[in-house]
């Protein structure tokens, strides 16, 4: 996971993926976490993620993640044991219905579409939530790290 994502006061997500983080030596925080997606080992199964990088925490606490070697986008209901696939989860592709290594998802409100940075196929992909089943690109030829 690559990504931070501080929601509101009563959830936080941190993540460090250096060996070599620099942290205050007087930085403190709770060494009590909980797993809220994933955590099944490392795998394609709906309650599995395999090279998870980016995420979104919506205003329920449902949370998006980029499931980058599974080629997917997983929604985790709050309290859920295992993950919905919204977006992708056909397979390693360029199709209309198929992501390539997703870094990153966000939440467009407006439109209540996804919006992926979908890096192995350099673009960026509009994915409607409702019954998505194919996204658009939105912008191409775009390096997406």
């Amino acid at each position: 996971m690559r990504s931070i994502f501080i929601h509101t006061p009563k959830f936080s997500f941190v993540s460090v993926s250096s060996l070599s983080a620099d942290i205050h030596p007087n930085a403190r925080w709770h060494q009590n976490g909980i797993i809220v997606a994933g955590g099944n080992g490392c795998g394609n199964g709906i309650n599995q993620l395999y090279n998870p990088w980016g995420l979104y925490v919506d205003d329920d606490q449902t949370i998006y993640v980029a499931d980058t070697s599974n080629h997917r986008i997983v929604e985790w209901k709050w309290g859920a044991t295992s993950g919905q696939v919204v977006a992708g989860g056909n397979g390693q592709g360029s199709g209309d219905h198929q992501l390539s290594d997703p870094l990153d998802v966000i939440v467009d409100k407006e439109r209540d579409s996804l919006i992926i940075s979908d890096n192995s196929k350099t673009r960026v992909v509009r994915w409607p939530r409702r019954n998505g089943t194919s996204g658009e690109t939105i912008i191409s030829n775009i390096n997406c790290v």
